[in-house]
C-alpha cells in the first residue's frame, strides 16, 4: 500500500515569507541546454517533482508525470535531488524514462519553498503562480490531475 502525505500550503501563501504569485520573472536552465522562463509557465498548471536516482518510488511514479505533462494547460518540471548536471543528468533522464522538463536551477527558492527532505516530492502551482501544495509521495496522474479540479 503506497502512502501520500498532502500538505496544504493555502493558508501559509502570503502569510510566513511565502510568496503570492510568481513574484517576478525568473529563468531556470534545463538539463537539455534550453531555458525554461516563468513567463512561459503563466496560465498552466505547473508540477515541480524533486527526483533522485536511487528513490524507488520516484522510479515508479516517472510514467505517470510523463503522461501528465502531456496534458494541455499543465507543465511537469523536475529536479535532480542530488543536484546531478550535465551529461551524466542527461544519462539518468535517458535510463529512468523521464521524458518531462528538468532543471538544473531549482525553483525552490523563486516559489518560496524549503529543499525537500523526503522523495518523491511534488509542489503544484496553479495557473495564477500561487504554490497551493506539496505532496510527498509517489503520485499517480490521477491524483495530480484532481488536484487541478
Amino acid at each position: 500500500m503506497r502512502a501520500t502525505v498532502v500538505v496544504l500550503m493555502l493558508a501559509l501563501a502570503g502569510c510566513d515569507g511565502m510568496p503570492d504569485g510568481l513574484g517576478g520573472s525568473a529563468d531556470f536552465a534545463a538539463a537539455k541546454g534550453d531555458v525554461v522562463r516563468t513567463s512561459e509557465l503563466e496560465g498552466q498548471w505547473v508540477f515541480v517533482n524533486y527526483w533522485a536516482e536511487w528513490c524507488k518510488p520516484c522510479y515508479e511514479e516517472i510514467p505517470e508525470l510523463n503522461a501528465l505533462d502531456q496534458r494541455g494547460g499543465v507543465r511537469v518540471l523536475g529536479v535532480n535531488f542530488d543536484q546531478v548536471e550535465g551529461q551524466p543528468l542527461r544519462t539518468l533522464m535517458e535510463d529512468m524514462g523521464i521524458e518531462f522538463t528538468v532543471v538544473t536551477d531549482d525553483p525552490q527558492a523563486h516559489y518560496g519553498w524549503e529543499h525537500p527532505v523526503s522523495l518523491p516530492a511534488t509542489f503544484v502551482i496553479n495557473p495564477e503562480g500561487d504554490v497551493v501544495e506539496a505532496r510527498f509521495g509517489e503520485q499517480t496522474e490521477e491524483e495530480l490531475v484532481e488536484v487541478m479540479e
